[in-house]
Order: C-alpha cells, then sequence, then structure tokens
C-alpha cells in the first residue's frame, strides 16, 4: 500500500491523518523513506517507515460501500454483551481498537453504549467509549465526507433507539 502526499490514512489508535510528507531519514548510514502523517484529531505528527505501513496497521480510509457494514455493526441489538470482569473486557477491547478495524472499533462502541445505557460508566470505560465514538465518527465522516456533528447525530440516534 503506497500514499502520495494529501492522501488520508487511518492510523490505529490515533483516527484518520494526512500524509503531509514523505521524507528520507539517514539512520546509522542506512536511508528509510518515511510518511509523514498529521493526525486531524489532535495534530499530532506521526511518522513511519514506507516498509511499515502494512505492519503497522495504517491502511486506507474505509470506502463508501464498507460505511454501512458498521452501522450494521452499531445497530447490532442480537449479539450478546460481554459479562467478563472489567479487567478482561478492558484487555479485550483494547486490542480490538488496536487493530483498527473498523467494524471491532465499532463492536467496542457499542457494547459501552448498551453498558451506558444501564449504568454509569466508571472513568476507564468512558475514556474508552470516548476514544472508540472518536475513532469511528472521525473515519465515517472522512469516508462519507460530511461534517463530523452529522456522523454523531446518526450514532446518538442509533443508541436511543
Amino acid at each position: 500500500m503506497t500514499f502520495e502526499v494529501g492522501d488520508k490514512a487511518y492510523v490505529p489508535n490515533h483516527g484518520v491523518g494526512i500524509v503531509k510528507e514523505i521524507k528520507s531519514v539517514d539512520l546509522g548510514g542506512q536511508e528509510y523513506k518515511m510518511y509523514v502523517i498529521k493526525i486531524l484529531d489532535n495534530g499530532l505528527t506521526y511518522s513511519v517507515p514506507v516498509d511499515g505501513v502494512g505492519a503497522n496497521g495504517i491502511r486506507e480510509v474505509i470506502p463508501m460501500s464498507a460505511v454501512e457494514k458498521v452501522y450494521e455493526v452499531l445497530r447490532d441489538k442480537d449479539t450478546p454483551a460481554d459479562k467478563q470482569t472489567w479487567n478482561r473486557r478492558y484487555r479485550e477491547y483494547m486490542n480490538k481498537i488496536k487493530t483498527g478495524d473498523p467494524l471491532e472499533v465499532a463492536a467496542v462502541l457499542r457494547e459501552l453504549a448498551r453498558l451506558k445505557a444501564e449504568k454509569t460508566l466508571s472513568f476507564g470505560e468512558r475514556k474508552m467509549y470516548d476514544q472508540a465514538h472518536s475513532l469511528i465518527v472521525q473515519e465515517l465522516a472522512v469516508a462519507k465526507d460530511v461534517d463530523e456533528q452529522i456522523i454523531k447525530d446518526e450514532i446518538e440516534a442509533i443508541f436511543t433507539t
């Protein structure tokens, strides 16, 4: 997978970013080509070797054809809730978020939204909910080329019905 300057890319755990430059870096006499990606949400600059893009989970933003699958995961009320202890769920949810797979991140968001409807989330649960929500909102907004508030409203409508 290759990117050009100006392309949008999804960086796991950080969200959607724009490739700002492709530069060469000399490390110990070895020259490496690096993508410099600026994360849209927080302005973080993320550098990754061109050869390591796939291994790091960096990928293109999901195509419009996959957006509906994410909404299906969010709407799914048939999947049983995870009844493990919070420590185990936390590890499982973090692993899902780290994959960068939008369907996995949506599943985490759905589970935490269900839990939120039942009780007040703990600090850790709330933080993870916010992270999953932010990642999904960013990617869907870029994929659909709409404002993030529209996606937030759509997700809120799914969880309130």
